[in-house]
């Protein structure tokens, strides 16, 4: 698994980069990661001034703001991705490339060979990150067919430098001759092959696919829905087309103000539990054993990068004793 920042990818916000006004834009963003969209928000005529555009945002300290910069290139099958990589690469400040309509390991493969070329320092050959060397730009695959689905273990294997899977729903309903339905039904499979799979592989990072609502407060409330469903099939992060859904994703993917006070009381009782040898104890009238702690600390760990102050809460549950 790829080497990476302290970062959580809860909210993924998708940016045309052939605008240099919404680029320019993404600076006030709130968000958790920009991804600058080389590929389909891109006409082939414009596909060299988009590169052009995203020098000089990639070369700019990124905002406070902003936890990641990604750019999407074209896929490999497109003969793009090489252009697109060599000059993309060469932002300082780059953080991430998502690969699309990734369906093998040879597609993972020509992107981390053009990353070795290109940054041999930012891809050290034992995966571990050495004293003042920087870390290795991150690889996102996006998932987007049959193919790709049934792939998925060779993709997850493929790279020392994936660092998460995508889902892209339309185009896998157009690979599959699919109806998007407000149920998502159609989507189960393989939404939940794309959960299994990342975890199997312990990658940090598995994003659902897009809500296309996103006005008023009914596009709002379908946005939510969306995105506690993925979260009930392991996603932890989801897909941003508007700036209005950012606040409503990064909610839904953060522990809950209940779900960390629990964590927190579990983790605080296990605590004294242990140090009187006891391994099972109750817990407001339920058992709570090994399992059940370590998810526990599982869910602090992730409020921590949620910018929760965990802290503060186990103050306030410091003298919680097991029962």
């Amino acid at each position: 698994m790829a080497a990476s920042r302290n970062i959580i990818r809860r909210a993924l916000m998708y940016v045309p980069s052939s605008s240099k006004k919404m680029l320019e834009k993404t600076s006030t963003m709130h968000v958790d990661t920009i991804a600058y969209d080389l590929e389909d928000s891109v006409a082939p005529h414009l596909k060299t001034t988009a590169r052009q555009n995203l020098r000089s945002i990639l070369s700019t300290p990124r905002p406070p703001s902003i936890k990641e910069l990604c750019v999407r290139i074209n896929s490999v099958d497109t003969g793009l991705a090489l252009d697109d990589l060599t000059e993309v690469l060469k932002g300082e400040h780059l953080d991430a490339i998502m690969l699309p309509k990734c369906e093998s390991a040879a597609d993972l493969h020509f992107v981390t060979d053009v990353i070795r070329h290109v940054l041999p320092e930012r891809h050290p050959t034992d995966g571990m990150q050495r004293e003042g060397q920087r870390l290795p730009v991150a690889i996102i695959a996006l998932v987007e067919s049959a193919r790709s689905i049934m792939n998925l273990g060779e993709i997850t294997r493929a790279s020392p430098y994936l660092s998460g899977l995508v889902f892209a729903a339309e185009d896998f309903a157009k690979d599959l001759s699919l109806t998007r339905t407000p149920s998502l039904t159609e989507f189960l499979y393989a939404r939940s092959a794309i959960a299994t799979a990342a975890r199997a592989a312990l990658l940090p990072s598995t994003i659902d696919l897009v809500c296309t609502a996103y006005k008023g407060s009914q596009g709002l409330k379908t946005l939510e829905e969306e995105c506690l469903n993925g979260k009930g099939l392991g996603f932890n992060g989801k897909q941003c087309i508007h700036p209005s859904q950012i606040e409503v994703v990064q909610r839904c993917f953060a522990p809950g103000e209940e779900e960390v006070e629990w964590a927190a009381k579990v983790v605080i009782a296990d605590e004294k539990a242990s140090a009187q040898g006891r391994g099972a104890w109750t817990l407001e009238g339920k058992m709570i054993d090994v399992p059940v702690v370590k998810k526990a600390k599982s869910v602090l760990e992730r409020a921590k990068l949620c910018e929760i102050d965990v802290r503060a809460i186990r103050e306030k549950w410091k003298d919680q004793e097991p029962e």
